[in-house]
């Protein structure tokens, strides 16, 4: 399941064209303070929480109700 979760992420960083330097940013404003670095390191080891996940989905405005089932 950490390559999925990874991979989720990676494709919606993607698909945004959002950097990790801009969701550093963006999840700043949120309340959420991790580094760019950090949030390369977890994302990429896909070894995060889910709290983690929901910041970064709270964060990139993304409604986890519309995330695509085979994920799970």
């Amino acid at each position: 399941m950490k390559k999925e979760a990874s991979k989720f992420l990676k494709n919606e960083l993607k698909k945004r064209k959002i950097t990790y330097t801009k969701l550093s940013s963006l999840m700043e404003k949120r309340g959420y303070i991790y580094s760019a670095n950090t949030i390369r390191s977890k994302i990429n080891r896909g070894s995060f929480s889910f709290a983690f996940l929901l910041e970064v989905c709270d964060s990139l405005d993304i409604d986890l109700a519309c995330i695509d089932s085979k994920i799970y």
